[in-house]
């Protein structure tokens, strides 16, 4: 058996360490740009690390201009700012769209290179700036993965993938998810269930290290959800979401997505559905699809949610979680409908890099008969 594995050189988790983050990364830069969206700095998670790095006399700059699934033109604003702030490293803190944009940041404030030269896997040339990355999110794992999902100028969702967007630190702070509303909770914690879930099942790098991350993470998060959600004051609820999100996202990053990821994309470019309830919407049409191949492995996990080690207990009891959380389950709940299902199938099979992984092959037809069934 061969296979390679590789993750985040430093992790620190630590309820409360955002509050001392001058400290942990003086050492590392001293004029970082700070990468976030207005939703955080309108929820005030960010002020007391913005009053550490002041206090550790760190020369910062604020870039909140993030959007979901960032788009081209705004990652390409942001690199220009930190140039012109003369950043020397990047920090992201926000959800999977401020961390996957910071990490571009720090691969391109050096480089000659530009963002439309990165696209792909091991485009990237040369060194990246310092970087470190706090998830606000209990979900896309993106703290500890070598991979930024951008928004491309023709509304493709592109991904980089390379070992430089792996992070010098990840600092995890379930202080910074307790004021996650509960829609958010859901759709972020069933993200992170469906990494593991693809990792697991990964018909291309499935290995032993990821095997135990995701079984692991499932594990975590399929018993804390329904409580974070339910009871979102709760650190030792919101602690266990966060890790089981940074397992995962140590799994996936080794044993990629599949299906569910490259069939939620097109939700996201075209109908601005964040990507944990794309994730949520085409997670059960996935899973019956590869159930003749994957019958096995979907057996394996369901003792890890606590049902019988069969798959269709296991089918049912994610159907379940997904449901007790209060998630939707329609597209056209979400404003999608049937006159435009032809191009998300269109789209969704050209996310290569993951189709290849699913443990059935997709076609188009596959695919639109998966849009369909939960229009």
């Amino acid at each position: 058996m061969n296979f390679t594995f590789d993750t985040v050189a430093n992790l620190i988790f630590e309820t409360g360490a955002a509050n001392r983050l001058g400290d942990i990364i003086k050492n590392r830069m001293q004029r970082p740009c700070i990468v976030t969206d207005k939703g955080v700095i309108g929820a005030g998670l960010i002020g007391d690390a913005l009053a550490s790095l002041k206090k550790a006399g760190l020369d910062y700059f604020l870039f909140d201009g993030v959007e979901a699934d960032p788009p081209a033109k705004v990652v390409r604003n942001a690199v220009t700012a930190a140039k012109d702030h003369g950043s020397d490293g990047v920090i992201g803190f926000g959800g999977g769209s401020s961390m996957d944009t910071a990490k571009v940041i720090a691969v391109l404030l050096n480089s000659a290179q530009s963002l439309d030269e990165i696209y792909g896997t091991n485009m990237v040339r040369g060194d990246r700036a310092p970087l470190v990355l706090l998830p606000t999110t209990a979900g896309t794992g993106s703290e500890v993965t070598n991979i930024s999902i951008i928004t491309s100028d023709d509304d493709l969702k592109m991904g980089i993938v390379a070992p430089q967007l792996y992070a010098d630190v990840a600092i995890l702070d379930a202080a910074l998810t307790l004021s996650m509303p509960r829609h958010v909770t859901s759709a972020t914690g069933i993200d992170a269930m469906v990494h593991a879930i693809e990792a697991f099942t990964n018909k291309l790098y499935k290995n032993p290290i990821s095997d135990a991350l995701a079984t692991k993470a499932l594990a975590l998060l399929s018993r804390n959800i329904q409580h974070a959600c339910d009871e979102p004051g709760d650190t030792k609820a919101r602690e266990a979401m966060l890790l089981g999100a940074l397992l995962a996202g140590q799994a996936f990053s080794n044993s990629p997505c599949a299906a569910v990821h490259a069939m939620a994309y097109p939700l996201g470019v075209h109908f601005h559905v964040p990507h944990g309830l794309a994730n949520s919407l085409m997670l059960a049409p996935v899973l019956r699809h590869n159930m003749p191949v994957a019958e096995r492995l979907y057996a394996e996990l369901g003792p890890v949610i606590g049902t019988a080690q069969n798959a269709n207990a296991f089918l049912e009891k994610m159907l379940s979680i997904c449901a007790a959380t209060g998630v939707t389950n329609r597209l056209s709940d979400v404003g999608v409908s049937h006159n435009v299902l032809p191009k998300l199938a269109e789209d969704a099979i050209k996310v290569e890099r993951l189709m290849k992984c699913n443990p059935r092959e997709v076609t188009y037809d596959d695919a639109l008969r998966l849009y369909t069934e939960v229009l």
